[in-house]
């Protein structure tokens, strides 16, 4: 079962939306992750049937699953519902899409700064926010939530410092609109605000782990909300889409196949943060990437979802290009790209091998092509240099051992 936080079927002006809606945007987006891309009503997208096949599934169940699909179908965005699957708190989109042609005029003045920046709400003032990775005592049964001061300050109310042991009841809705009550003190030595009573049933019933983040939002209107981010999803990229309410259904890939045939509207579940490897990507991204000429032995960087800020920027070297399912899906784009993760950080290396080695083409960004050929020219003077001298040494040593075979041979 899910939960939709809104729809956006028919655009409102800034002033008549309401604000408790406004909250719920800046809640999935927080929930979803600050990496995440979500397109707009409007948007001009790619779809790539290949990788949504993929990742719902198809490949546990088994079967050779064929459908009448190009590999790359270009659409406009016609609705955006922002969901939540309400046994997990995962959030995800429901999108619908119409077919459109590839020429189409559509949004090709969207920025990279634009797409990179996801989903916008309609808001400009932004909620106060704080995001925490619970450790092993945060998730403990007889522990609590230590929550930083400066946090603690700027999402909650002020408790009253004078008295000996400051303390208040806090309620937070989370996603679903559930209330949860804590009991937020302040104490200790040396002293930090807890929250006491109540954060262990909110643990036990969410089922929360160490490693995964709770984060506490305040809106302009005071009202406190809270969401989860589960760590899981960002360490297994080959993940199943019923995280997100779909599984696999040869049924709805046929509709979908049917559906574009005729150019009508389509819908797919959508949770860019649930893969380093998206099926749905914008337009001018898309073209971009294939106006590029790719090569092995090319440098690259990509953008990754990672907690660690550190690592969402990460390099590394194409070692080849070929088709991942070149029977099914010829000349598609989707991780077409074999890579090293020679250069990337432990992050990047573990979701880049939960891949196989294989990217797609709008993943990477190529950084110093022409100080590659530089270097490849080097590398290969290097060679040949090395060549040359060892051939020049053998050759020195068998004209000595000539030599001394002559003299001996002289007495």
């Amino acid at each position: 079962m899910e939960i939709d936080l809104n729809t956006m079927e028919e655009e409102e002006e800034e002033g008549d939306r309401e604000v408790g809606v406004a909250v719920c945007l800046e809640l999935w987006h927080a929930c979803a992750g600050p990496m995440v891309w979500l397109p707009r009503k409007g948007n001009s997208v790619v779809y790539l049937p290949q990788g949504h096949l993929e990742l719902s599934g198809a490949s546990a169940v088994g079967g050779d699953f064929r459908f009448d699909l190009p590999a790359h179908v270009f659409c406009r965005v016609v609705g955006v519902q922002l969901l939540a699957e309400t046994a997990t708190d995962q959030v995800f989109a429901r999108l619908s899409l119409v077919p459109h042609d590839q020429h189409e005029e559509g949004d090709t003045a969207e920025t990279e700064e634009f797409v990179t920046a996801g989903f916008k709400s309609s808001t400009s003032t932004t909620p106060h926010m704080f995001c925490k990775t619970l450790t092993a005592s945060d998730t403990s049964t007889h522990g609590g939530f230590s929550v930083p001061r400066r946090a603690a300050e700027d999402c909650f109310p002020p408790l009253d410092y004078k008295l000996q042991r400051p303390s208040q009841e806090l309620i937070a809705k989370d996603l679903h609109g559930m209330e949860w009550k804590f009991r937020h003190i302040y104490r200790g030595q040396p002293r930090r605000h807890l929250l006491t009573t109540g954060w262990s049933a909110f643990v036990n019933k969410k089922k929360l782990v160490s490693g995964d983040a709770v984060l506490f939002l305040r809106g302009v209107d005071g009202e406190l909300r809270l969401g989860i981010r589960r760590a899981g999803q960002l360490k297994d990229a080959n993940f199943n889409c019923s995280l997100y309410g779909e599984t696999f259904n040869p049924g709805t890939f046929a509709t979908i196949s049917n559906t574009v045939r005729t150019s009508g509207v389509f819908h797919i579940n959508y949770n860019p943060r649930a893969t380093s490897s998206e099926f749905l990507v914008p337009k001018w991204k898309f073209l971009k990437s294939i106006r590029h000429s790719f090569s092995s032995g090319m440098r690259f960087k990509t953008q990754l979802d990672s907690e660690d800020t550190s690592e969402r920027r990460s390099t590394g070297v194409i070692t080849g290009i070929d088709d991942l399912d070149p029977v099914r899906w010829p000349s598609s784009k989707w991780r077409c790209l074999t890579v090293s993760d020679g250069m990337m950080g432990q992050t990047a290396i573990g979701i880049i091998g939960s891949l196989h080695g294989k990217l797609s083409l709008m993943q990477v960004q190529i950084t110093c092509p022409h100080q590659f050929q530089r270097e490849t020219r080097s590398v290969l003077q290097q060679s040949w240099m090395l060549q040359f001298l060892t051939e020049e040494r053998q050759a020195l040593r068998n004209l000595q051992a000539t030599t001394r075979s002559c003299k001996v041979k002289k007495f």
